[in-house]
């Protein structure tokens, strides 16, 4: 399991070790997304982000859940797990290739009756989806430009005490610096954004590469 590098590296690792680890078939997935997607294997969550996936699922009693990008499958093995047999996850994302091997490990994992995947971009997705409030639980882990679109699409449909789960919002521990450039800009705008949004509670959670977490109401 991999630390967080934005705090200090014996209190990370400390953390991570005391941390439930993935099962078998969750570490056959990430070492098959690291062989498979090369570089782009650090879209990838990491295993205690996964963990806590499933743990929040199962607290907030969600049983309609939807994901903004999929890319392997990991997240949405995790998330599935913790919905009720009868749950469902909606699972957004653009590529074929990537969730073909969503797919095979959905199947594995015994979760695909749970997952609907919808390939094609996600905002047009959401924008599409029944607009009385249904979602009990999202994940947002796609391209870090459209995550303010996303989240006011969820957050329309999410039912009142419901949670969204946003990846990726301390960008590296590189979040402070106003000098860096790349994704660092738009997604210190979106924290704000959140920060200072009346209809939600959140909270700013430094594990992996940062979790917000978003209760509507």
């Amino acid at each position: 399991m991999k630390a967080a590098n934005f705090i200090d590296a014996t209190v990370a690792e400390y953390a991570v070790s005391h941390t439930t680890p993935p099962d078998d078939l969750l570490l056959a997935l990430a070492e098959e997304t690291r062989r498979v997607t090369g570089g782009s294997a650090g879209m990838q969550i990491t295993p205690e982000q996964g963990t806590l996936l499933t743990m929040l699922v199962q607290l907030t009693g969600a049983r309609q859940a939807v994901e903004v990008g999929t890319f392997t499958g990991y997240s949405s093995i995790c998330i599935a797990r913790g919905l009720p047999s009868d749950g469902r996850l909606l699972a957004c994302d653009v590529s074929d290739e990537w969730t073909s091997i969503a797919r095979r490990y959905w199947d594995e994992a015994g979760v695909a009756d749970k997952i609907e995947l919808r390939l094609g971009p996600a905002a047009e997705t959401l924008r599409a989806l029944p607009k009385e409030e249904w979602i009990d639980f999202a994940f947002i882990d796609a391209d870090k430009a459209g995550y303010p679109v996303y989240y006011e699409e969820v957050l329309a449909r999410l039912v009142p005490g419901g949670l969204i789960a946003v990846d990726n919002t301390l960008q590296h521990g590189k979040i402070t610096d106003a000098s860096y450039g790349g994704n660092v800009p738009g997604m210190r705008a979106f924290n704000d954004l959140v920060a200072g949004d009346p209809r939600v509670r959140t909270v700013l959670v430094p594990i992996g590469d940062g979790l917000t977490l978003v209760r509507k109401g």
